[in-house]
């Protein structure tokens, strides 16, 4: 089955950088776009940034200038280069798909809307 699991996560100091990788695993005949969110205690969970498939890119206005995406494609992963972080980025980051996959019945089937589990970003001195 097509799983996204996310890495990299971990205690960083504010103005320190972290890069969090996400990878698909199963088979995947293409990926239409991938994208971080993150929600911290009590808010809810909010777009970071996203990355389609040809390439074009878009980040909230609050990590703009300190965040990047991209993606290897030919590792089903993308990735998420944070730097000068700031305690307001504390939160679980998670990754998201829209994907096209094999299902159980070997079927093509359009995931829309898959999530990782989550990998905890926490920025303190």
């Amino acid at each position: 089955q097509v799983q996204l699991v996310e890495s990299g996560g971990g205690l960083v100091q504010p103005g320190g950088s972290l890069r969090l990788s996400c990878a698909a695993s199963g088979t995947i005949f293409r990926i239409y776009a991938m994208g971080w969110y993150r929600q911290a205690p009590g808010k809810q969970r909010e777009l970071v940034a996203t990355i389609t498939s040809d390439g074009s890119t878009n980040y909230a206005d609050s990590v703009k200038g300190r965040f990047t995406i991209s993606r290897e494609n030919a590792k089903n992963t993308v990735y998420l280069q944070m730097n000068s972080l700031k305690p307001e980025d504390t939160a679980v980051y998670y990754c998201n798909a829209d994907l096209l996959v094999l299902d159980p019945s070997y079927e093509r089937k359009r995931e829309h809307d898959l999530w990782g589990q989550g990998t905890q970003v926490t920025v303190s001195s």
